[in-house]
């Protein structure tokens, strides 16, 4: 658009009959120009046809002519220039004042496009430095020495002038505005990224939080539906004994009513046949060889069938009791298959643990990776340092706990003695000691192969359904529980709860004597494997 590279001032833009931006602009034939509405309603007014400017008066009405030039024009002004709500407009222009595209810093003054001009053309105003519009102009400036800030004390952190580094902020560490702005820029920028870094870190922590609570309601729902399907398939168990007993009660009364039947039948047959015989001899007129006879053929059935009969089986009852035992069923089901889910559940807090030789007694022997530990016949020559067990067949794991909860297993299969447990950090290694949670033991122990007792105040008998061949153990420090479990079986064989755990704490083995080779399996630490 060619036309709008013209430079006309703003007073050429304006129609001079409403002040306001051309409308729509048409010239009169004297070469003024108006808005076309603004001319029209200025001679619908009037008697006479007269240029509102140079009072020319014309006979007729003349024929308005549509500006296109100054149409162009007034159309880019206004679509590019006219400044809106929230831009900084132009200084220099009067009435509608139009968007400024630059503010000269020397000046003090925002220009539009149309009043930039200059500054671009005219030698001594094209050294002036030139900024995007800004407003507040004056706030650019040093107030104590009316200065442009240009440039940037790092020693006090503000915008100060020229004369400023000469005067106020002599020996500062000063730089352009311009560095400085693109070090804050950079930091900036750098700190935005970390921030922008750390929140898709946070995002991906939630997301993995929802993963990992997506897993766990998995995990639930496959446990809900177990222990629900288990319920219900002793339910229906329950339901198909209880039909078969009442139908087996029917049974037993068809088959003894089937039997007196049968038996009476027979009867009935008998009597029928020596009625005939009767009723034979009862047409002879040998009245004396009859009364012979019915002594012969008088019934000899001897069985009373007035006290016989077949009473209804009883069913009073069958249901209340059919209820109570699939109850007391559902209940042990339901003890079962929770304390599975609890096993499930603590078995998520296994961790590795180790043997420690440094705590060793010198009669036993571990394997080279730590796991396994059995008594051996020969002592051997250790260092008798403070860790190490001199009196008891005991060792410990390297790794000590305490806070959280830790879960662990050991195989026993095959062994007459032992015990497991943890102990307290600060127990005696050296002494007589009774392994009591008062000295810092929570263990449990088997004796002469079949004996299971847990090492209390006064040791308690434990009476297990069958021996275990792995043992896990719990501890949750916090809330002061050391729980033994028989993996196998799924089954709690004992828990020491309301302790005090106030030291760090270590798993605790014993693989007890060898008696001629009847104890000499050892105690192995087992990966934790989830059912």
């Amino acid at each position: 658009m060619a036309a709008a590279n013209y430079l006309l001032s703003e007073d050429q833009f304006l129609c001079s009959i409403c002040l306001d931006v051309f409308t729509d602009p048409v010239s009169t034939p004297c070469g003024h120009n108006f808005c076309k509405t603004c001319i029209n309603k200025h001679w619908n007014n009037n008697d006479q046809y007269q240029c509102p400017l140079c009072k020319e008066a014309f006979t007729t009405r003349p024929d308005l002519r549509v500006n296109t030039l100054l149409s162009e024009m007034v159309v880019h002004s206004s679509e590019q220039q006219v400044c809106k709500p929230g831009e900084v407009p132009c200084d220099v222009c009067t009435g509608t004042k139009l968007k400024a595209l630059k503010s000269c810093l020397v000046c003090l003054v925002s220009y539009c496009e149309t009043h930039l001009e200059p500054h671009l053309t005219v030698s001594g105003l094209k050294r002036h430095q030139l900024i995007d519009a800004v407003e507040n102009l004056e706030g650019r400036m040093c107030t104590k020495h009316n200065k442009p800030l240009e440039l940037f004390c790092r020693t006090d952190q503000t915008c100060v002038c020229m004369l400023c580094t000469v005067l106020d902020h002599k020996m500062h560490d000063v730089v352009p505005l311009k560095e400085e702005y693109e070090e804050k820029k950079a930091e900036l920028e750098s700190e935005i990224q970390q921030m922008i870094q750390k929140r898709r870190l946070k995002i991906q922590e939630i997301k993995h939080s929802v993963d990992l609570s997506e897993k766990d309601a998995d995990r639930e729902i496959s446990e809900g539906v177990q222990v629900f399907t288990a319920l219900k398939e002793s339910v229906d168990r329950g339901q198909a004994n209880f039909i078969e007993m009442i139908k087996e009660k029917q049974k037993t009364t068809e088959n003894q009513a089937e039997g007196f039947i049968k038996e009476l039948e027979q009867e009935i047959s008998e009597l029928q046949k020596r009625s005939t015989e009767v009723e034979q001899l009862s047409r002879s007129e040998d009245h004396l060889h009859l009364l012979q006879s019915l002594n012969t053929h008088h019934p000899t059935l001897t069985k009373n069938w007035t006290e016989v009969s077949v009473r209804p089986s009883s069913y009073e009852g069958t249901v209340v009791r059919a209820v109570a035992q699939l109850e007391e069923t559902l209940s042990e089901e339901m003890k079962k298959l929770l304390l599975k889910s609890e096993l499930m559940m603590v078995q998520q807090y296994a961790v590795d643990v180790t043997l420690d030789p440094d705590t060793a007694n010198p009669y036993l022997i571990l394997s080279c990776g730590g796991k396994q530990v059995k008594h051996g016949k020969v002592k051997k020559n250790l260092p008798d340092n403070p860790e190490r067990f001199s009196r008891y067949n005991n060792v410990l794991a390297k790794q000590s706990f305490s806070s959280s909860r830790f879960y662990f297993d050991v195989q026993v299969k095959g062994k007459t003695a032992w015990d497991l447990g943890v102990v307290r950090e600060s127990i005696d290694r050296k002494g007589v000691v009774a392994l009591r949670p008062k000295n810092g033991y929570w263990t449990i122990c088997l004796r002469n192969e079949n004996e299971y007792y847990a090492h209390t105040g006064t040791p308690v008998s434990l009476s297990l359904k069958s021996p275990p061949q792995k043992v896990g153990v719990f501890v949750d420090y916090e809330e002061g529980l050391v729980f033994f479990y028989d993996v196998d079986a799924v089954a709690l064989i004992y828990s020491f709860t309301g302790c005090s755990f106030t030291e760090k704490l270590f798993p605790f083995f014993s693989p007890y004597s060898n008696h001629d080779g009847k104890n000499s399996a050892p105690l192995i630490i087992c990966p934790v494997r989830v059912k």
